[in-house]
């Protein structure tokens, strides 16, 4: 589907600073929502599978060698640890599961433990599984796709024009291999990138109308959290006015795709994420991100039921489907005992059943890097913040 503006359009809404004004995309790009999915959402949770020790200088990232903020650090799970956090995401009310790993490669012995951790959920849950795991041919595209994976995740990050301050280890034209393959292979392609990384209001108008022509399946959008001793680390939060005007511009530049907030959204939006929400997303990226924690799901599921958006898992697209088909490889529709006790705990525990829930806070483990790190091979510094956040602002109350 063609985007709904030009990019002169879009770069007159770029500019807008009035909050009437403002509103009134937000109104635009609700429309323009419900006009392709009504009230469909699509909830995503993940887990960091194989963090830390990066080869990578991607100047946003904790997890770089180059880096020297904390990160969480840990080897390749096992498949059975990959299955207990996908239940733990289904009970949290996630539609889909993606199982994330660090670096542009995966080893052999890495690769497969990742498959079979594909073929659990795929057996165990009903979720939709989706994975993120850098670079990959068109055989491993195929080897995910019969395991049970549906999407795959890799990003641009930002503009072509820009991206070679991002990252000068992994080149542009990789990424969109990996995602040339992936669509090879018959696999969903989920595909976005960062805000706040310094491009201008040019470059994000040129990587949304970049991501128009790639046509991804989904489009993460990203706000960057600094993360101290990274390149980018001592940047600003977004004004949260701001990021709510450009998801507003990426939905009107992405009209059918499956526009989600990922990391940086509680950081950078605060109280405001519900507006975020009207200006166009079909879902966010619940329970904790790769290094940094979330908020609690059960506030996530409520912000959007309180925009008449329905959350709730469908047995298949129907008259009034989600935008995906939650039966997957499954062979028949089995009861679903995790949304019947979801909300009702001391049904569930008169019945005996416990469904655990994400807990935030014992979730992450970091641990310190050595003190001296390589230098960035762009020559830059890692950065760290000069003063404290800005007052948070109170947000005003939606309406549909």
């Amino acid at each position: 589907m063609a985007p709904l503006i030009t990019r002169e359009e879009a770069l007159r809404l770029g500019q807008l600073t009035d909050r009437e004004q403002i509103l009134a995309l937000v109104e635009r790009a609700w429309e323009a929502r419900q006009e392709q999915f009504g009230d469909a959402t699509d909830m995503c949770s993940l887990v960091n599978a194989k963090s830390g020790g990066c080869a990578e200088d991607c100047g946003f990232c904790a997890q770089s060698r180059f880096a020297e903020a904390e990160t969480p650090m840990h080897a390749m799970m096992e498949p059975e640890q990959m299955l207990e956090h996908a239940r733990a995401a289904e009970a949290a009310g996630a539609h889909r599961f993606c199982m994330v790993t660090q670096g542009q490669g995966l080893s052999n012995r890495d690769f497969e433990k990742l498959l079979e951790g594909a073929r659990l959920v795929t057996e165990h849950t009903n979720l939709k599984r989706c994975a993120s795991v850098g670079h990959i041919n068109g055989k491993r595209a195929k080897q995910l796709k019969e395991a049970g994976i549906n999407r795959v995740h890799h990003n641009v990050e930002t503009a072509r024009s820009y991206y070679p301050e991002v990252s000068s280890t992994v080149r542009y034209e990789g990424r969109l291999r990996t995602v040339d393959a992936v669509r090879e292979a018959g696999l969903e392609t989920c595909v976005g990138g960062i805000l706040n990384l310094g491009e201008s209001e040019q470059q994000r108008v040129e990587m949304a109308f970049e991501l128009a022509e790639i046509d991804p399946t989904s489009v993460p959008i990203n706000l960057l959290n600094p993360r101290p001793g990274t390149k980018f680390g001592d940047r600003d939060h977004m004004d949260p006015w701001d990021a709510i005007k450009w998801v507003a511009i990426f939905r009107l530049v992405l009209p059918n795709a499956l526009l989600r907030l990922c990391g940086g959204r509680s950081e950078n939006l605060r109280e405001w994420q519900q507006m975020a929400v009207k200006a166009g997303l079909n879902g966010v990226m619940m329970g904790n991100f790769l290094t940094t924690l979330n908020t609690d799901p059960a506030d996530d599921r409520e912000m959007f039921a309180e925009l008449g958006l329905n959350i709730a898992r469908q047995r298949d697209n129907g008259a009034n489907p989600r935008p995906d088909n939650r039966s997957g490889r499954l062979a028949g529709e089995t009861p679903d005992v995790v949304e019947q006790y979801l909300d009702n705990p001391a049904d569930a525990a008169a019945a005996g059943i416990t469904i655990r829930q994400w807990d935030p806070s014992t979730q992450l483990r970091y641990v310190a890097k050595e003190k001296r790190v390589p230098p960035r091979p762009d020559g830059a510094p890692n950065r760290w913040p000069e003063r404290d956040a800005e007052p948070t602002p109170s947000a005003p109350g939606l309406a549909v």
